[in-house]
């Protein structure tokens, strides 16, 4: 019964997509057989005008509703599943929706904050922006709490069952698809829908998305050029989330910055040297940096807002990313093809030099462009064609950071037309490399593995006394079967010393 309802409401959104024409422009031969019938008779639903218009998917995903409108914004940050053309497309795709009542956002904030609405704002104004998953106002704290201009956001009402229907949909079809097509399998669409919803989740919980905030604030609270807002925690609970007001120049508004005295090209760069930063240095990024999101303030630093959508990577992704990037800007493509083979995304059945032949076809484009004509775009698209032809399984925290290197590219670009990447990109990630992975960061990371070592040798009398322990339990439960040699505690330490002295003498070489 359940798997009915999850059919009926797919044919649903199938019959929606092929109104819009989203189904004339797909390969037939990338259809599984079993849903040709179906593929077909959507095709032929499809609309007078909708032939070849670029916009079809993200016009059918508006049509759909808020859960799909999410879909296709998630969707535009994985171009090795829809295609460079269509995340381009969707992109643009609005997460504007009608506005909640008043009545509906203070019933919200008294329930959530357990006060009178009065107790809690001084003044409390109508929505300033509405999306799928919550709307904005702006208000005002006491004049006792320093008469203080906030951002309120509060969760819409009734969304959390909504989006967990459709979501629940999606998944049921990505199974689907994964049972019946290999490339579905290697685009791994069930990881894509369960990223999706977890995503989706976290932002369900606005105190998650203050954590966030919180977080990253600490981590750039030093940063050349990039502020953060503050989260007021007292005013913050599940379905509410206050910061500070930001009085600023949005980024969409190029001719307003320029009015107001900004430099440009050197808000540009601060654009890409401060993701690089995020991304490398603290391994926790802003995985949402579009102009919407973006302002500058009077001391001419970018401000950034909207924590819903953050991006991770662990100590080796981070690693991985800086080695990457580096040997780009130094043309040591065999050292790009190695660090892969290292991090263990291409099958070792494939050759480091035929892959590093590869690389170069990627690098080589851009060091023989003007700077206006190096595109990230373009080396993503040929990135994602040699993660098919090295069978490279899709690593979906790497493409929601090259994703989002894209679009602070696009953003800094609308600033800086001459922005070159790779030059504005090199100071940052050369000075990580050095103090990482050059002498300094062995050492640190020699000295790390020593205090490891030191800890688990403290530590070495309680294993044993376990060991004793165990071996005595052994000898109980099954007498004549089986005895330990008799052997003192003094002995059995001495190969936890030698292979800690291996340790330390490897690391010092």
């Amino acid at each position: 019964m359940i798997g009915l309802l999850h059919l009926l409401r797919l044919a649903r959104a199938g019959f929606i997509l092929g109104r819009e024409g989203v189904f004339l422009d797909v390969d037939p031969t990338l259809v599984p057989p079993a849903a040709q019938p179906l593929f077909f008779l959507f095709k032929k639903l499809a609309r007078r005008g909708t032939a070849n218009r670029s916009d079809s998917l993200a016009r059918a995903m508006a049509r759909l509703g808020p859960s799909y409108v999410k879909l296709g914004q998630f969707l535009a940050t994985r171009p090795d599943i829809v295609g460079l053309a269509t995340a381009r497309s969707l992109e643009q795709l609005q997460d504007r929706m009608e506005p909640f009542s008043q009545s509906e956002a203070i019933a919200t904030v008294e329930r959530t904050l357990g006060q009178p609405l009065s107790d809690v704002f001084a003044e409390f104004g109508p929505p300033v922006a509405a999306a799928s998953i919550a709307q904005v106002h702006k208000a005002k704290t006491s004049d006792a709490d320093g008469g203080r201009d906030v951002a309120v956001k509060i969760l819409r009402p009734g969304v959390d069952a909504r989006f967990r229907r459709d979501l629940a949909d999606m998944l049921y079809a990505a199974r689907l698809a994964e049972r019946t097509a290999a490339e579905a399998r290697r685009l791994r669409l069930v990881e894509v829908v369960e990223t999706l919803a977890r995503g989706v989740r976290l932002e369900m919980d606005l105190r998650l998305e203050a954590a966030a905030a919180s977080e990253f604030r600490e981590n750039t609270t030093a940063d050349p050029g990039f502020r953060t807002p503050d989260v007021d925690w007292n005013r913050t609970g599940r379905d509410v989330l206050t910061t500070e007001w930001i009085d600023g120049v949005p980024l969409s508004n190029v001719e307003a910055l320029r009015e107001a005295g900004f430099d440009l090209p050197k808000l540009g760069a601060q654009i890409i040297q401060s993701f690089l930063r995020h991304a490398v240095r603290d391994g926790f990024f802003h995985a949402d940096m579009h102009q919407g999101n973006l302002f500058a303030d009077q001391q001419g630093r970018i401000v950034a807002v909207d924590f819903g959508i953050m991006g991770r990577l662990n100590g080796a992704q981070r690693k991985f990313l800086a080695e990457i990037l580096f040997g780009f800007i130094t043309r040591d493509y065999r050292r790009v093809a190695i660090v892969h083979f290292d991090a263990g995304y291409v099958p070792r059945v494939h050759a480091v030099d035929e892959f590093a032949q590869a690389i170069r076809a990627v690098g080589e484009p851009i060091h023989s462009r003007t700077a206006d004509q190096i595109s990230m775009a373009r080396v993503l698209t040929l990135l994602f064609e040699i993660t098919a032809l090295f069978d490279m399984s899709t690593r979906t925290e790497l493409v929601l950071l090259q994703k989002t290197m894209v679009v602070v590219e696009g953003v800094a670009r609308t600033l800086d037309p001459n922005l070159n990447m790779w030059n504005t990109a090199e100071p940052v990630i050369r000075a990580w490399i050095e103090e990482n992975i050059g002498p300094s960061g062995k050492l640190r990371d020699a000295g790390e593995a020593l205090g490891a070592a030191v800890q688990a040798l403290a530590r070495a009398p309680e294993m044993l006394e376990r060991i004793d322990a165990l071996t005595e339990q052994l000898r109980d439960e099954k007498p004549g079967k089986w005895r330990p040699p008799a052997v003192s505690a003094r002995w059995q330490v001495i190969p936890l010393w030698l292979l800690a002295a291996a340790a330390v003498i490897a690391l010092l070489r």
